[in-house]
């Protein structure tokens, strides 16, 4: 069975005086790119099944604004996290699961996807590999269970700027 992982960094966000990075809002540009975000999952991916989101406030509000409607998990080790600690987390998705959302931050959303595609010579992942903005998504698929999913064994098939 065919899994498809989608990363997802958060919204612009708002850096409001005296506010400590880990509770900082979503701008309002943030909060319209993640509804467009919303948009565009709704139309390339009708199904997620769960979410896996870092607790930290933007990524929360990022997951709000985005409407998806799939049972959520909010993971404190998804902040700043390191492409291993993130590969780990998606190696223990329950294999029910056939489409994960994962919602964090940047570097751990791009050195990601980068480090589980292994089609990294592709058009996707030399877009990709340009730039991670807030609120893009990278889509790998993977032919394994989930337990499997290890660095250069996914198949980075899309990657989008909600503008």
């Amino acid at each position: 069975m065919a899994r498809t992982l989608i990363l997802m960094r958060h919204g612009k966000s708002a850096y409001p005086p005296g506010v400590a990075d880990r509770e900082r809002p979503l701008a309002p540009r943030g909060r319209r790119e993640a509804a467009l975000a919303g948009d565009w999952l709704r139309e390339t991916q009708p199904v997620i099944d769960a979410v896996s989101c870092s607790d930290a406030v933007r990524t929360r509000e990022t997951l709000a604004a985005t409407g998806v409607r799939a049972p959520v998990t909010f993971e404190p080790s998804i902040y700043e996290a390191s492409p291993r600690t993130l590969i780990e987390l998606v190696q223990l998705t329950d294999d029910a699961v056939q489409t994960l959302l994962l919602v964090g931050h940047s570097p751990g959303m791009p050195w990601t996807a980068w480090e589980l595609a292994a089609n990294r010579a592709s058009l996707v992942a030399e877009e990709l590999g340009r730039h991670f903005p807030t609120s893009a998504l990278a889509v790998l698929e993977f032919d394994r269970p989930w337990s499997q999913a290890d660095p250069g064994t996914g198949d980075l098939v899309r990657f989008h700027i909600p503008r």
